[in-house]
């Protein structure tokens, strides 16, 4: 069956009435063929999002419309392998007490785009041979600082990795551990690597039908509008860090495929 991951909206509720809510879902699926997967909540936004393996939307939301009345007002068709490159995981957490259902994971992650700068001019340079060398040691010292940042690969790009982690803190140090691994490598090799990297961060469900589809393509479009050996982030991610510090903030951009201007700001690396 497929699964679908929807939004709630949920100000003024506590994780206590959603874990409620979440077990009342529970109790009602095996009428309808359906399976309520796990519940992320975001007190603070006031916002909720539950994992569903039903035959289609409207049986998973009647569902929920017969366990507690709060139908979702978004929902996607997602995959399960990308849930959990994005989120983390796909079921509840194990429970190890009588709290441990009261989850508090909001759900908002960090997108991160790497890309090597000029990859063709490198490939039609060095053969394709080296050029791969020189792509996997891009993807090692990536890989290292997601390892370090507890973030996850979500897919591999040719030149590039996307990544998510779980906070904005986390994704701009990540960011300039990655560049701070690039220039440690520049000083040892003779052929020299230079990435750019772009950073934003958002809801899993939001203004399109994809799984955090506008946090993606701002991210990849922050990314590739960023100099060699750069960091841009929006101000979305500026809003959520606690240290501005390291911030410079850059004119506001008109983004390809964004209606909106994005605030846009640099992360000193050095």
């Amino acid at each position: 069956m497929p699964i679908f991951l929807d939004r709630h909206d949920l100000s003024g509720l506590t994780a206590t009435d959603i874990a409620e809510a979440h077990r009342k879902d529970l109790e009602v699926q095996e009428r309808y063929g359906v399976r309520f997967l796990t519940y992320w909540f975001d007190e603070a936004r006031g916002t909720g999002f539950c994992l569903i393996d039903a035959p289609n939307i409207a049986t998973a939301m009647r569902v929920h419309d017969e366990a507690h009345g709060d139908v979702a007002q978004d929902v996607i068709e997602v995959d399960l392998s990308a849930v959990e490159a994005f989120l983390g995981r796909v079921s509840d957490p194990p429970s190890n007490g009588p709290d441990a259902r009261v989850n508090f994971d909001a759900a908002v992650r960090a997108i991160m785009f790497t890309d090597i700068v000029d990859s063709t001019a490198m490939t039609a340079r060095l053969g394709d041979a080296r050029a791969v060398e020189m792509v996997r040691a891009h993807d090692a010292i990536v890989r290292r600082a997601l390892k370090d940042s507890r973030g996850r690969e979500v897919k591999h790009t040719g030149d590039g990795i996307m990544a998510s982690l779980d906070d904005a803190n986390a994704a701009v140090q990540c960011a300039r551990a990655i560049q701070h691994g690039f220039e440690a490598f520049n000083l040892a090799s003779k052929e020299k690597l230079h990435v750019r990297i772009g950073v934003d961060v958002g809801e899993p469900v939001a203004d399109s039908n994809d799984l955090f589809g506008s946090t993606v393509q701002t991210a990849a479009r922050l990314c590739q509008a960023a100099e060699p050996d750069a960091i841009l982030v929006s101000g979305a991610v500026r809003d959520a860090i606690s240290d501005t510090s390291e911030l410079r903030e850059l004119a506001p951009r008109s983004l390809k495929g964004l209606a909106r201007l994005v605030s846009v700001y640099s992360v000193q690396c050095r």
